[in-house]
């Protein structure tokens, strides 16, 4: 069976789901967007999506920045979800990626007077960064863009070229990926998720300040930190070196989960390996996330 999409209202065979070449949306990048996880449970054979709620407010913020009429509920998006995921009975982990994009065929790069319009799709994923060993990281020479210029915590689809530069160039030089700096020099980021240190037994990670999106993998992590571990978060500007005298080094998102640093520009983090704190918050993570720790079952959506 043909995998399924939401377009134009309704739920329609992908290979129909398609747009014009002169969509505003595709002629300069003016489109936010989403990226969710639903993890399938092999003992209850449902897929467990993970905190959906969040991510659809979080949309909705993204869409006030491109000044979208998007008047769809947080209500309305967890129902065209679980309709989208039913439909394609997908059998094991999956990502899924609503978009809310300027539809009107026009140039002229004003927001304004611009039909706003939601489409959504689904397709199978594992792992986008290997989760099972430690990585090699870089810091980029690309900087990450400012909030004065295209805020980082917004999805926005057009700003994710800051993003492909960064990320394009780590591969190149035999990366995993790669680590973003503002214009002042200070951690913000990795190419396209959030970041932590482990120093002397506790979190470190940028403020929401430092041109970071307000990742809900962040989120999660400095809440499962101080809940199931007893370790505080501290939320600061980091500086580059930083990164090199830490005991351990994680990127963690929706895509990346929560992936350990053995590396940064050829300097070893701690071990090389996996760090202690980091396999403990890798290990609540992956239970949670497919519904096996009830007390956090208000951040899944089960299906």
């Amino acid at each position: 069976m043909s995998n399924i999409a939401y377009f134009e209202e309704a739920f329609v065979p992908i290979d129909q789901a398609k747009i014009s070449i002169k969509t505003h949306a595709f002629l300069y990048g003016t489109s936010v967007f989403e990226g969710l996880r639903a993890y399938w449970n092999p003992e209850t054979k449902k897929l467990c999506v993970f905190r959906a709620a969040e991510h659809y407010a979080r949309l909705k913020n993204s869409a006030k920045i491109l000044r979208m009429d998007f008047d769809k509920t947080v209500e309305d998006l967890l129902k065209i979800t679980q309709e989208l995921l039913e439909k394609n009975n997908f059998q094991e982990d999956t990502y899924i990626r609503p978009i809310v994009y300027k539809a009107d065929c026009k140039i002229g790069p004003v927001l304004l007077n611009n039909t706003d319009r939601l489409c959504m799709f689904a397709v199978p994923m594992g792992d986008y960064i290997d989760t099972q060993a430690a990585i090699k990281l870089s810091v980029s020479s690309w900087k990450r863009i400012d909030d004065n210029m295209i805020p980082a915590r917004a999805k926005i689809a057009g700003s994710y070229v800051n993003t492909a530069l960064a990320k394009t160039d780590a591969v190149l030089n035999g990366f995993a990926d790669t680590i973003m700096l503002d214009d002042r020099g200070h951690v913000c980021e990795g190419s396209a998720m959030n970041l932590f240190l482990v120093k002397d037994d506790r979190l470190i990670t940028s403020a929401i300040t430092d041109n970071i999106l307000e990742g809900i993998t962040r989120d999660t992590i400095i809440q499962i930190a101080a809940k199931e571990l007893g370790i505080e978060t501290i939320e600061r500007s980091i500086d580059r070196t930083e990164l090199y005298f830490a005991d351990e080094v994680f990127l963690c998102g929706t895509g990346a989960q929560i992936s350990a640093a053995g590396s940064i520009d050829h300097y070893q983090i701690g071990t090389g390996q996996i760090g202690s704190i980091t396999k403990k918050l890798q290990d609540i993570y992956f239970k949670l996330v497919r519904g096996e720790m009830p007390q956090y079952s208000n951040w899944v959506l089960t299906i």
